[in-house]
């Protein structure tokens, strides 16, 4: 049974108590407590597996060795790993700096300013500034804010919840969404290509033009007094077709990676990318969904900004492609909508594979 609790302070409110303690509800469970390191430590090892570093460049070369060295290594990534960093990704350096200040400015907001654009999670209005409930039978709680809207496309933004300060909100973030909706269509067409079909094929079954929908949450960590308890966000998976992360050059991101966890290294002015559910179904598990969280700290702040590249919630059947499929290979998932698979996400059992990650502390979602 998922539990609802009454809201609690914003997490920015606890760390500036002045407590060296964090209340109970942000206390991770004893199996959760054993993975849970210093990050920055973590940041420096450079023994053992390390994520991809994935150069699309060569995308647009005229080169064809340049060309499918690119592919082949795209879709390396997306088989072993289903997560990877992205250089050269053709969004300029000076736009995502924009995105980064302006959402770090609203932050820096006071706490009563910000409250004007809180969502009401209770009355299903997820969109705005928030703190998350607590999703899971034990009441826990992560320790993050967060802003979350619509982006894209044009017609499905609600403006008015935007925030009007700083004045370059909403013009940097319009324009960073244009441009990662174009970068979609780049990685959908090199994942299609390298699943033997014609490159428009996975963007068509995930929404087409129309209908694929670009949702960002920016996620704040504040400083944590007892980092080594608490989570800023849980174990889980991505429900989206793609996911798009910049941040502020903090690390936090871990990948459970070969039964270990994995911290991702911060590489300047790249942007992260996973694997969703939606790709990880349409291609019958041969793109993986990988199990990630981020941890906190005591001595900085961390800033994410993810963007969900997700399907319509009803209009599309997501199961695994005929082609994806075979005698051999023989469905791993069933035939559900978007909603159907979010429901059974929040809701549902547990597929086998997330049990087996039962001892990590996994939850389903965490798109808001």
């Amino acid at each position: 049974m998922v539990s609802i609790m009454a809201p609690s302070p914003r997490v920015e409110v606890l760390a500036r108590s002045g407590n060296d303690t964090i209340p109970k509800e942000y206390v991770r469970t004893e199996e959760e407590l054993k993975s849970i390191g210093d990050i920055f430590a973590e940041e420096k090892v450079t023994d053992g597996p390390q994520l991809p570093v994935i150069d699309l460049a060569g995308v647009s070369s005229e080169d064809e060795e340049t060309w499918l060295k690119c592919h082949e290594e795209l879709k390396k990534a997306a088989v072993e790993w289903g997560v990877m960093h992205l250089v050269n990704h053709g969004v300029p350096e000076e736009l995502m700096e924009r995105v980064k200040n302006a959402g770090r400015a609203f932050f820096e907001l006071p706490v009563e300013e910000k409250e004007e654009y809180a969502n009401d999670q209770a009355a299903g209005n997820v969109q705005g500034y928030g703190s998350k409930l607590a999703n899971n039978a034990s009441g826990q709680l992560e320790w993050e804010d967060y802003f979350f809207h619509c982006v894209f496309p044009p017609e499905k933004r609600d403006l008015s919840i935007w925030p009007k300060n700083p004045a370059d909100y909403v013009p940097a973030t319009t324009e960073y969404a244009e441009q990662l909706r174009l970068l979609t269509t780049k990685i959908l067409s090199i994942l299609s290509i390298g699943l033997g079909l014609e490159p428009d094929r996975l963007e068509q079954e995930a929404g087409g033009a129309d209908d694929l929908i670009l949702q960002m949450k920016i996620n704040y960590y504040p400083k944590c007094p007892q980092p080594e308890l608490a989570l800023g966000v849980e174990a889980h998976t991505d429900i989206s077709a793609l996911t798009f992360i910049l941040h502020n050059m903090v690390p936090g991101l871990q990948l459970f990676y070969e039964g270990n966890w994995v911290t991702a290294k911060c590489v300047p002015n790249s942007i992260i990318m996973h694997i969703g559910d939606t790709v990880e179904i349409l291609s019958n598990g041969k793109y993986k969904s990988i199990l990630h969280r981020g941890l906190v700290n005591k001595e900085k702040v961390r800033i994410s900004w993810a963007v969900f590249c997700e399907p319509p919630k009803e209009k599309i059947v997501l199961r695994p492609l005929p082609e994806t499929v075979s005698e051999a290979e023989p469905p791993l998932f069933p035939a559900r909508t978007f909603a159907q698979h979010i429901e059974h996400k929040l809701f549902g059992k547990s597929s086998t594979i997330l049990e087996d990650d039962v001892d990590v502390g996994v939850k389903k979602s965490d798109d808001i």
